[in-house]
C-alpha cells in the first residue's frame, strides 16, 4: 500500500510543477504580447507622425523654396524652353512660336 501512495504522491507532485510551470509561460506570454501592442500603438503613432512631416516638406512651395535656395534653380524663362516635337527633335523658343498653335478639342479649355 505504501508503494501505490508514494506513487500517487510523485504524481500529484509532477502534476503541481507542470501546472506551475504552465501558468508561468502563459503570464510570460500574456506579457510579451502587451508589450507587442504597446510598440505596435508606439510605431503606428510614429508612422502618422512621419506621413504627416512627409504631406508637410512636400508641398509645392517647400519645394520651390528649396531648388531656389539650396540648388540655385530658377523659373524657366521662354528662350531658355527647349520644345520637342513629334520625332522627338528639339526646337528653339523661336522657331517653336513660329509654329501654329495646336488646336483645342471641341469644348476643351486652353
Amino acid at each position: 500500500m505504501s508503494k501505490i501512495n508514494f506513487l500517487l504522491l510523485v504524481a500529484v507532485i509532477v502534476s503541481a510543477l507542470v501546472l506551475v510551470k504552465t501558468a508561468y509561460d502563459a503570464r510570460r506570454l500574456f506579457t510579451d504580447i502587451h508589450r507587442a501592442e504597446t510598440e505596435a500603438l508606439r510605431l503606428a503613432g510614429d508612422h502618422q507622425r512621419l506621413e504627416a512631416d512627409r504631406q508637410l516638406q512636400a508641398t509645392n512651395l517647400r519645394v520651390e523654396r528649396t531648388a531656389r535656395e539650396r540648388l540655385n534653380m530658377n523659373t524657366a524663362t521662354q528662350p531658355a524652353m527647349l520644345y520637342e516635337d513629334r520625332l522627338g527633335t528639339g526646337l528653339s523658343a523661336a522657331a517653336a512660336a513660329s509654329m501654329p498653335a495646336p488646336r483645342n478639342p471641341a469644348g476643351a479649355r486652353p
